[in-house]
């Protein structure tokens, strides 16, 4: 028997706000979480992209000192994220052997590992952390939300590139569907603004280089984009199945209802153009959620502001959609909060679960001259969704073919 599956908090940090709501209420408002980068690393090392989306509320602002030494600043951000979200929800009161972690990034400790490398080559092996190790891994986020929430069912950790955090949510709807566990804490982080993936991404020409004008970078479907913009941060959502929530007497923001996943199988850094193995997370996910395209209302697209994955993004629409892709209102919010890798789906699926309950696509900024080969129905406005029940979709693409798509549907 499929069972329903509810989401019942949410907490977001990034370069728009500290907080979920802050994070709405200032995409909504059209604003830009980019701008230009003040480090020394930046000059020291002549970065050629000088700016990037940085988390406006930092770690150490919000988390005990003694806490954050030991946590990479991924796991910072996955700390204060899920902590919104657990007490959004209700701080839910649930056996430990039925609370679950399914949380994603796409990089990890960048920061730790290479703090370690500086110590070891320039102190020597002893002044190197004894935590280093746990503080790198890719599972440290994971691994310290179980700790911190006691959760006992499992704590699983995805590692998709981009597509990281869709894919962890679509794995908490799985484990839910399975009775792996009652409540699910889903989501993913990400702290990569470093000089190393800062100079990588700009050696392969995937960062703009607007560096005189870094809050208007980022400009999905635009036909002068050259690029996407680094962001920072960290997304959760608490999920339960309906059942456990509403004995407890919790809120609903929208139901998750289906999840794809493929692989291109093309390049190790670009997706088929084509579309095909997009197409085919879509088409999984509204198989899942037993629905057809004609339902969708609103799309988060992925949408980076790359030249070569925006068209290759609506191809893949259009293969599920047809000619309606052109109608459908498409969201594009990185423009607003730059490229969040890893933790990017989870954050682009809390605002699409707040699109459904407040029945409004919200704006993608910089659109200046539209793409005729991005011919998305996207707006600098927020655009009215309408009556009724609706159903959403939020894409993830990432390197290495990874694709990944989740369904959302207004709360009842």
């Amino acid at each position: 028997m499929t069972k329903r599956i509810v989401v019942t908090g949410i907490g977001a940090t990034s370069a728009l706000g500290g907080t979920a709501p802050e994070n709405w209420a200032n995409l909504l408002a059209g604003q830009s979480g980019t701008h230009t980068l003040t480090h020394d690393w930046v000059e020291k090392y002549q970065i050629p992209v000088q700016f990037a989306a940085e988390a406006v509320v930092r770690p150490e602002e919000v988390l005990p000192r003694h806490e954050a030494k030991r946590l990479d600043p991924s796991t910072q951000f996955a700390m204060i994220a899920a902590r919104e979200a657990w007490e959004d929800a209700g701080a839910p009161d649930v056996d430990p052997e039925r609370l679950g972690v399914d949380w994603a990034t796409g990089i990890g400790g960048i920061w730790t590992l290479l703090d370690a490398w500086d110590t070891l080559r320039e102190k020597g092996p002893r002044r190197v952390m004894p935590l280093t190790v746990p503080m790198l891994m890719p599972n440290a986020g994971a691994g310290n939300l179980s700790l911190h929430f006691n959760a006992k069912a499992y704590a699983r950790t995805v590692v998709s590139a981009c597509a990281s955090s869709t894919e962890s949510i679509g794995n908490a709807y799985q484990h839910l569907q399975d009775g792996l566990a009652d409540v699910v804490i889903a989501g993913g982080a990400e702290s990569a603004i470093h000089p190393i993936t800062m100079a990588s991404f700009s050696s392969a020409q995937a960062l703009s280089r607007r560096n005189d004008s870094p809050e208007t970078a980022s400009r999905p479907g635009a036909i002068d984009r050259d690029g996407f913009v680094m962001g920072e941060g960290g997304a959760a959502l608490v999920m339960e199945t309906e059942e456990h929530a509403k004995a407890r007497g919790a809120k609903i923001y929208a139901y998750v209802v289906g999840s794809g996943v493929t692989a291109d199988s093309y390049h190790i850094t670009g997706n088929d153009p084509e579309g095909a193995g997009a197409a085919r997370a879509v088409e999984a996910a509204l198989a899942q959620a037993g629905a057809s395209p004609d339902e969708v209302a609103h799309i988060n697209a992925h949408a980076t502001s790359t030249p070569v994955g925006d068209p290759n993004e609506y191809e893949a629409l259009k293969r599920v959609f047809g000619s309606r892709i052109d109608e459908i209102p498409v969201s594009a919010t990185k423009a607003s909060t730059g490229h969040l890798l890893g933790g990017t789906g989870a954050l682009e699926a809390v605002f699409t679960i707040l699109a459904l309950r407040d029945r409004v696509a919200p704006p993608t900024i910089n659109m200046t001259e539209p793409d005729p080969a991005v011919p998305f129905k996207l707006s600098t406005e927020p655009q009215p969704l309408g009556d009724g029940d609706l159903l959403a979709i939020s894409n993830s693409f990432g390197f290495g073919g990874h694709n990944a798509v989740v369904a959302f549907r207004s709360a009842d």
